[in-house]
């Protein structure tokens, strides 16, 4: 499949730049897979679309103020440093601007000097290992100085840093919000419970290798980066019921999604005697069909699901609308397909619905 089959025309003046007011009065786009139908609503009235026993599953992990800004030092010169990955020890993966003069033994100042970074090493993607120094606790000077890392098609400057939050986010680690979960409100999600839905929390941390542009012709060639995740026995123990109850696991974003899937491809490989590994395991080299009980686990993956993959445990999907020929249209359009996909979102543009980070949402039943 080539990329350009993932391409869609979007108005610039229909990129979000900024949060609604209150999260749940985005619009909402209902795809109804058997009815081959769009209907169009708000995220207020996503419960008349969930069921008592359905179980809604979310990325409960939390955006950390991963953009900083510094100096060289020597020369004066300004230094943009984004984080991605705690490797320990004060030592972080990280993007680097301007790369070309960040070689290793590079040093940046941030803050007038509270926080000082070394440049460590340069990895094969380019990115920087950087060691920091200072006084003081980490996660306060973070705080302090960091930003939050918006994407690039984001220019207007965020008011309110909780508004690139879920109200559950909880584990610190992420350098990008799960934005299918920025919709929901404390005040829906108790709506959901007292109906009796079911509210499963998982972890994965949203690295940025999600959201840059696929650089190969054929989508198959293309390889994610890897993101951490941690599935717990209790979130385990909910899908298992639901799917044991014949109730449905809406899933709340693609990242969500890539776990759920992650886990069930690894633990179908294990099953089959193969090694368990999250790297395009598919239902041919495993097997099985049908859902297998998953059990608690955690680890990386750099899972890839676009047309042609059997979801295993995903019945519905919540989702915002996403850049052309991304990855994450690709996740879309394996759930449905690439024609309904692209068809519901010539809809949207045509409707004048938010696209991206800080825009509406689609529910695909």
């Amino acid at each position: 499949m080539k990329v350009s089959d993932f391409d869609y025309e979007l108005p610039e003046e229909l990129i979000a730049q900024d949060p609604l007011e209150r999260r749940s009065d985005s619009r909402l786009m209902v795809l109804d897979r058997k009815k081959n139908t769009i209907t169009h609503r708000h995220f207020r009235d996503i419960g008349e679309y969930l069921n008592p026993g359905d179980c809604l599953v979310i990325n409960d992990t939390k955006v950390i103020p991963a953009r900083l800004l510094g100096v060289k030092p020597d020369t004066g010169a300004a230094v943009e440093v984004l984080l991605l990955r705690n490797h320990g020890d004060n030592v972080w993966e990280a993007l680097v601007r301007p790369g070309k003069k960040l070689r290793p033994g590079a040093v940046v100042s941030f803050g007038d000097g509270l926080l000082t970074g070394t440049i460590e090493k340069v990895l094969e993607d380019g990115n920087r290992l950087v060691r920091f120094t200072y006084e003081g606790i980490w996660e306060e000077l973070l705080d302090r100085l960091g930003e939050m890392p918006l994407p690039p098609y984001i220019t207007h400057k965020l008011q309110d840093k909780d508004r690139y939050q879920t109200v559950y986010a909880t584990h610190e680690g992420s350098a990008a919000a799960p934005t299918a979960g920025l919709h929901f409100t404390p005040e829906l999600l108790a709506s959901l419970e007292e109906k009796g839905v079911r509210i499963a929390r998982l972890t994965l941390h949203v690295g940025l290798g999600t959201f840059r542009p696929v650089k190969v012709d054929t989508i198959e060639e293309h390889h994610m980066h890897s993101e951490y995740y941690e599935l717990s026995e209790e979130a385990a123990e909910l899908i298992n019921r639901t799917k044991a109850e014949g109730k449905r696991v809406i899933s709340v974003g693609t990242t969500s999604t890539r776990t759920l899937e992650t886990v069930a491809n690894v633990q179908a490989a294990k099953a089959a005697g193969e090694e368990g590994t999250a790297e395009h395991v598919t239902w041919a080299e495993t097997g099985e069909e049908g859902f297998m009980p998953l059990r608690a686990c955690s680890g990386w993956t750099d899972i890839f699901l676009y047309p042609g993959y059997r979801f295993r445990v995903v019945d519905s999907l919540i989702t915002n609308f996403h850049l052309p020929q991304s990855t994450l249209i690709m996740l879309v359009s394996a759930f449905y397909d690439r024609e309904h996909v692209l068809r519901a979102y010539e809809t949207a543009v045509e409707e004048r619905y938010r696209f991206f980070s800080f825009g509406d949402a689609m529910l695909l039943l």
